[in-house]
């Protein structure tokens, strides 16, 4: 059951999906792996919203060329504290109702389920498709749903897969290298955009309202205000 401050907190949420929709948000853990640039305001908005567990999964620390654009990562926390630490401390204080739970660290067959197995929903805020996969992997294993986005310069692309439902990342981007890129240009508005959109489609996921990126392709370019829908 919501508490009155939390009835008040979310009013306006309420409104759109009512009690009952907020209640799912409070018993929903969702995974957001990667604590960056994507991560920065998908962690945020998420947090915002009500999620009741939210768990933070990151290796590294913040560097000073990463302000641009990961903002939950501030002058102070260069080179100090582990991504998903610095965002934990930020997050609690946004929203002393939601459960957050930092593991710093990478990902991979020998941990991902102890990491992600109470995820309902997992968000893909990586750099990398060796990573991405590995996500892949455990969902269709799992049947857990999974958001993936992707951003570069002002390019952004997000879909949703779920298990049965759609076709598989390894479907969708059959050639693409499992191995990091170098240093690549980005815009900081870009990440926030394209975050928000995958905190979007956790929503809808998880209150029901709305249609979720069900084998489409959301990709944008925000230098020119374009966004297409690719039916995959």
């Amino acid at each position: 059951m919501l508490g009155k401050w939390e009835t008040e907190r979310y009013d306006r949420q309420i409104m759109m999906w009512g009690t009952e929709g907020q209640e799912k948000l409070k018993k929903a853990t969702v995974a957001v792996v990667g604590v960056g640039g994507l991560g920065s305001p998908v962690a945020y908005y998420l947090t915002a919203a009500g999620v009741g567990r939210i768990i933070l999964v990151d290796s590294e620390t913040p560097e000073m060329s990463n302000l641009n654009r990961q903002i939950l990562h501030w002058e102070e926390d260069v080179g100090r504290m582990p991504k998903p630490l610095s965002a934990a401390w930020k997050l609690r204080k946004f929203n002393s109702d939601v459960e957050i739970i930092p593991y710093v660290g990478k990902l991979g067959d020998d941990n991902v389920e102890d990491v992600l197995g109470d995820a309902d929903v997992i968000v893909d805020c990586l750099d990398n498709f060796k990573t991405r996969f590995l996500l892949d992997d455990f969902v269709h294993e799992t049947g857990k749903a999974l958001v993936h986005g992707a951003v570069e310069k002002t390019y952004g692309q997000v879909t949703t897969i779920v298990p049965g439902k759609t076709k598989r990342l390894r479907e969708i981007f059959p050639n693409v290298s499992g191995e990091k890129k170098g240093k690549f240009p980005i815009v900081g508005a870009t990440a926030g955009v394209v975050g928000s959109i995958q905190v979007m489609e956790v929503l809808k996921l998880l209150t029901g309202i709305g249609e979720p990126l069900f084998n489409k392709l959301l990709i944008v370019d925000l230098a020119y205000n374009t966004f297409e829908i690719v039916d995959l």
